[in-house]
């Protein structure tokens, strides 16, 4: 499957940005989807993720600004950020996973936060 990550840019501290994910075929194939981010000097992190049965998880302390949501008939996942600050500043990458098989990742989207 290719995923394709959109809606990244260079904002202001306090906007919001709303990245897109959209997969080449269905994401209810696939057990869950998520977004990752990454620093230079990191290995990726998650964000959120969203199951195939809506539910969603956050890492701890990004829940309230960040909102995970997916649209199928569109085969496309969201991230909504709000409120962004500099520590935002990171390539955000999204994830489609079926269990026991390796992850497949889109190609990454640059979010950069001025203060």
């Amino acid at each position: 499957v290719q995923l394709q990550a959109s809606g990244g840019g260079s904002v202001q501290a306090g906007g919001s940005l709303r990245l897109s994910c959209t997969a080449s075929r269905s994401i209810g194939s696939f057990n869950y989807m998520a977004w990752y981010r990454q620093w230079p000097w990191s290995q990726r992190q998650l964000v959120a993720r969203i199951n195939n049965d809506g539910s969603t998880n956050y890492a701890d302390s990004l829940e309230g600004r960040f909102a995970i949501s997916r649209d199928n008939a569109k085969n496309t996942v969201y991230l909504q950020i709000n409120n962004l600050s500099p520590q935002d500043t990171a390539v955000y990458y999204c994830r489609a996973q079926r269990f026991g098989r390796d992850p497949h990742w889109g190609q990454g989207t640059q979010v950069t936060v001025s203060s």
